[in-house]
C-alpha cells in the first residue's frame, strides 16, 4: 500500500513538472496552461471571473468589426477567442477607440484585460504597456479610386496640395500622415470604417491604411484600388496590448501565438481572411 501511494505521488509530481516545463518553453497546450495558472495573479483573476474582457475598436475590417446588432467578427476577434479558450472561460468585448486606446488600457479601475485588433507593435507602446509577440505582418499603404490608381506610384505622388488624404483620428495612420505628408491636404474623419466609401464617392482622394485592411475593401468594392499594396511605406507587426504588471497573462498570450504558429492554425486563419502569412 505504501509503495502504491509513493508511485502515485511520483506520477503527480512528474506531470506537474512536465506542465511547468511546457509553459517555460512556450510550447504549451491549453491543458498544460490550466495546470499552472492557479499560481498566477492576472490569469487567476480572469479564471475566477469566468470570462476574458477584451478591448477592441470594432471599426477595422477584417481584423475587428462590430455589426449594428452588437456582434463582433474578424481575425483579431478569433485570436481573442483562442486566448479565452486557453483560459477556460468565455469572452466579453469592451468598446475602445484609437484616440483613447492607451488611456483605456491603463485606466483605473481597469476596464479590460487586453486590447486586440489591428494594434501595431511600437517601441512607444512597449515603454508604456506590454505588447505580445507579433501574429500578423503590417505596413502603411493607401486606398484610392480605381480609376486613379496609376496616379499614385510613390509617397511623393501623394504629398501634393491638391491631394486630399483622409485618416481616422488618434492612431498611427494619422501620425504617419502628419509626419510624412506635409504638403497634402489632410482630412481627419472620426469613423475609420466609413473612410473607404468616402474615398470611392470622391469626398477625399487617398486613405492612409494598412496592408491588413486594404485588401478587404478592394475585394468588396470595385471602385477602390490599393496600387502600393506590395510596396508598403512601413513594415511591422500587429500584437496584443495590455497594461504592465500582467506578465503572466502576456506569457500565456505569447504561448497561444507560438502554438498557433507551430500547429498551422495561424496560417489557416490568415488564409480565411485573405491575409499574407509572414511566418515561415
Amino acid at each position: 500500500m505504501r509503495l502504491r501511494k509513493y508511485l502515485i505521488l511520483v506520477v503527480i509530481l512528474l506531470c506537474g513538472s512536465a506542465s511547468l516545463g511546457c509553459l517555460m518553453l512556450g510550447t504549451i497546450s491549453c491543458t498544460a496552461t490550466h495546470a499552472v495558472v492557479d499560481k498566477q495573479q492576472t490569469v487567476d483573476r480572469i479564471q475566477k471571473r469566468g470570462y476574458l474582457l477584451v478591448g477592441t475598436t470594432g471599426d477595422y475590417r477584417p481584423l475587428s468589426f462590430r455589426e449594428p446588432d452588437g456582434n463582433y467578427w474578424g481575425f483579431g476577434i478569433e485570436m481573442a477567442g483562442k486566448i479565452a479558450e486557453c483560459l477556460g472561460g468565455g469572452i466579453q468585448f469592451v468598446p475602445t477607440s484609437w484616440p483613447t486606446l492607451s488611456a483605456d488600457v491603463m485606466a483605473e479601475p481597469q476596464t479590460f484585460d487586453l486590447a486586440i485588433g489591428g494594434i501595431t507593435i511600437t517601441e512607444a507602446r512597449r515603454e508604456m504597456m506590454l505588447m505580445s509577440d507579433g501574429y500578423l505582418a503590417n505596413g502603411k499603404t493607401i486606398l484610392c479610386r480605381a480609376e486613379e490608381a496609376d496616379r499614385y506610384k510613390s509617397l511623393a505622388d501623394i504629398d501634393k496640395p491638391e491631394v486630399r488624404v483622409m485618416v481616422n483620428p488618434g492612431g498611427l495612420n494619422e501620425k504617419f500622415a502628419q509626419q510624412n505628408l506635409t504638403h497634402a491636404t489632410i482630412i481627419v474623419h472620426q469613423k475609420n470604417e466609413e473612410i473607404p466609401s468616402l474615398i470611392a464617392e470622391g469626398e477625399a482622394d487617398v486613405m492612409i491604411t494598412e496592408i491588413t485592411e486594404a485588401p478587404y475593401y478592394v475585394q468588396t468594392d470595385a471602385r477602390l484600388a490599393a496600387p502600393l499594396l506590395n510596396e508598403p511605406f512601413t513594415n511591422g507587426e500587429i500584437g496584443v496590448l495590455m497594461r504592465k504588471g500582467q506578465e503572466d497573462l502576456l506569457q500565456l498570450v505569447n504561448n497561444v501565438i507560438h502554438q498557433m504558429k507551430s500547429d498551422g492554425s495561424l496560417r489557416q486563419l490568415h488564409e480565411k481572411y485573405g491575409l499574407v502569412y509572414a511566418y515561415e
